[in-house]
């Protein structure tokens, strides 16, 4: 095991339409795309697709959509560990206009704990939160191990808090900040409170805020990416997450500035494509994205 992932599993079904109908109407939409979802399932797609293949931690139905998610796995070469519910979990989503709409059909009651795994030669721990008890034990061991533990905050839920004493790096979403009334400053700062080494807050075409071991907040800029070449923003952030994680594998001794740089380049090639696994990009797609495309003028 280089890497494990834990998260929530989705299937994601993405669709462009102009209209949403209601009542007894119908339309016709111009294109779908069927793939993978969740935070962290998605950053483990992402770190299979560009040369390392983690292990993952996520929730599976003896149903068919659960069958089509580890056919799936399977071809990225991920091992799925299990962890049993009834229906598997569905994302409908709408994107349209830089933005997307979600509605969500999540099951996680969970029908047995979570298993116990070997952690041997794993390197790096990547959370979004979901699986709560699963999250923090693993957090927890990982801290002790002095394997990296990295944390995708999309949202504040019920451990947040405590799930962050355990954290290397946390990379969270404005999101969090409005949730918990905060600036994006203010929240590097909460980090910093929390002992994360490395701490950012992602603002979409406004870039990244971001600290590392100094402590020093830094501003990383998005890449300037022509509004009519945006085709699906979601699933982008996890892919960030993704790309971050690998580039930390593949060169541990590197800089997260330029770690972060690379995720940067792989959410650019992963906005001009719909739905999540037409998203994912190789390391070829993530360089030709950095060199097209200039860093947005501040």
């Amino acid at each position: 095991m280089e890497a494990l992932f834990i998260g929530q599993a989705y299937i994601d079904v993405t669709f462009v339409t102009d209209h949403l109908p209601t009542g007894d109407e119908k339309t016709v939409a111009e294109d779908y795309a069927i793939s993978f979802g969740g935070n962290a399932v998605s950053a483990a797609f992402c770190c299979a697709k560009l040369g390392i293949a983690p292990d993952l931690l996520a929730t599976v139905a003896d149903d068919w959509l659960g069958r089509m998610f580890i056919d799936m796995a399977a071809r990225y070469g991920i091992s799925v560990h299990h962890r049993k519910v009834r229906e598997s979990s569905l994302s409908f989503i709408m994107p349209k206009g830089g933005k997307r709409a979600i509605v969500r059909c999540r099951d996680d009651d969970f029908l047995h704990p979570f298993p116990p795994l070997n952690l041997a030669g794993c390197r790096a721990l990547h959370l979004d939160g979901h699986q709560p008890d699963a999250a923090l034990h693993y957090a927890r061991t990982c801290r002790e191990a002095g394997i990296l533990t990295s944390l995708d905050g999309g949202g504040l839920r019920s451990n947040t808090h405590e799930l962050l004493g355990f954290i290397d790096v946390a990379v969270v979403a404005e999101r969090l900040c409005e949730q918990m009334s905060l600036s994006p400053h203010e929240m590097l700062e909460y980090l910093k409170s929390r002992g994360v080494r490395v701490g950012g807050v992602t603002m979409g075409e406004r870039g990244m805020v971001w600290y590392g071991e100094t402590g020093e907040t830094r501003h990383l800029p998005s890449l300037a990416i022509p509004g009519e070449m945006v085709v699906d923003t979601n699933g982008a952030g996890d892919i960030f997450h993704g790309a971050y994680v690998y580039a930390h594998l593949a060169n541990p001794g590197g800089s997260w500035a330029d770690h972060f740089a690379f995720a940067r380049g792989a959410s650019t090639h992963a906005i001009q494509r719909l739905g999540n696994e037409a998203s994912l990009p190789t390391r070829s797609d993530v360089e030709a994205a950095m060199t097209r495309f200039p860093e947005r003028a501040a």
